[in-house]
């Protein structure tokens, strides 16, 4: 008789595991690498409320993106910025980073999501800290 309770409890959880995720994305309405970008989000699992802006420039300001750390286009995640072309494992591993106001992968590399070109160029996906420090959250190599 017990074993009810508990299977509605494990149900109850599954379904709260399987809360969709979802991230505000900012981007400039003529940039193709932001819509390759959102399309690398939604294939992995991340849904996309797409705004496009008319000042990306204003935005990032907003958002407290360090222009060190500016790329094309600005996510925001349980209120941290997402700057640039952050892959979508590095953006859910945000969600158990309290300290962190954001992640950025500053300018455009060849082979970040949504800059598929053929090349591939090491990148750094840089976590901003609420003390202001950077720190290195993940490290991918060239091939």
């Amino acid at each position: 008789m017990r074993l009810l309770p508990l299977a509605a409890l494990l149900l109850a959880g599954a379904a709260q595991a399987a809360e969709p995720v979802t991230m505000d994305v900012h981007r400039d309405a003529n940039c193709g690498c932001c819509k390759a970008w959102i399309s690398h989000l939604q294939a992995n699992g991340i849904q996309v409320n797409d705004h496009v802006e008319s000042d990306m420039r204003a935005v990032k300001l907003r958002l407290g993106v360090p222009p060190r750390l500016a790329s094309c286009h600005t996510g925001v995640i349980d209120g941290k910025f997402v700057e640039g072309h952050v892959p979508a494992r590095d953006i859910l591993a945000l969600q158990g980073r309290p300290d962190l106001l954001g992640a950025a992968v500053p300018g455009m590399p060849h082979g970040s999501p949504g800059m598929e070109t053929g090349a591939r160029h090491a990148y750094q996906v840089i976590g901003l800290g609420k003390d202001g420090k950077q720190s290195i959250l993940a490290d991918y190599p060239a091939e």
